[in-house]
């Protein structure tokens, strides 16, 4: 094949191309006498598989799987996918906790509540889990922001805000990044509805079996890799 026939194969640039093979995603070409690149099945293989693998794990570490499929120990080249197995996997079940958690949050009653059911910060960190540096954190962020004691002027949390830094903990754990949630608290606080919390986390489900399905067309393409290098080691 032509550096242009892969280009298509893979649905990619010739210059993409060219640059997988400098990186050592592709094997070095065979030239021809002419001094142009000829290659075989196996850099298809392995640019699909860098393809497959970008979007599921992200470039960089796309090509350092491939990589080592062509120039390390099979076993260390295994494990490396295992690896990004296991994160998503590690990322899937933080999302059903995440969902479990944020339904039962959500429906928690907060009416008919007392000044004395407020927390102190060390008290509300030590119940999640988190330093307080953390909820210091959200509070600059505007995730949950905290009434002041009128005496001492320390953060006091209401049972509301108990709850709302609950859920920011469990979607924050299940791998959602500060700009979304600095989208979703203000909706959640004035609506209070489930369904908020529930569309945050479909899409994150959503993105996860993409990314494990692009995980599955990479481990595909690199077993093809395997069997045309005759790996065995």
């Amino acid at each position: 094949m032509r550096t242009v026939d892969v280009a298509r194969r893979v649905g990619c640039s010739v210059q993409q191309v060219r640059n997988l093979e400098r990186d050592g995603v592709l094997p070095p070409a065979a030239r021809t006498p002419a001094g142009y690149r000829t290659y075989g099945e196996v850099h298809l293989q392995s640019a699909l598989a860098h393809r497959a693998l970008a979007a599921a794990v992200g470039p960089v570490e796309a090509k350092k799987i491939v990589r080592a499929f062509h120039q390390g120990p099979t076993s260390h080249a295994l494990a490396l996918l295992d690896a990004a197995h296991a994160r998503l996997d590690t990322e899937r079940a933080e999302l059903g906790q995440a969902k479990e958690a944020a339904h039962t949050i959500s429906r928690e009653p907060i009416d008919d509540v007392r000044a004395s059911d407020a927390m102190s910060i060390s008290e509300l960190a030590a119940a999640l889990g988190v330093r307080p540096s953390t909820l210091r954190h959200w509070h600059t962020e505007v995730l949950v922001v905290p009434d002041r004691d009128p005496v001492r002027g320390t953060r006091r949390y209401t049972p509301a805000q108990v709850r709302d830094a609950r859920i920011v903990h469990q979607l924050r754990k299940a791998g959602y990044r500060i700009a979304h949630l600095q989208a979703l608290m203000p909706q959640l606080r004035r609506t209070r509805r489930l369904q908020d919390v529930d569309s945050v986390l479909a899409a994150r489900d959503i993105s996860i079996t993409t990314r494990s399905r692009a995980l599955l067309d990479g481990a595909s393409a690199l077993s093809a890799v395997l069997h045309l290098g005759r790996r065995t080691d």
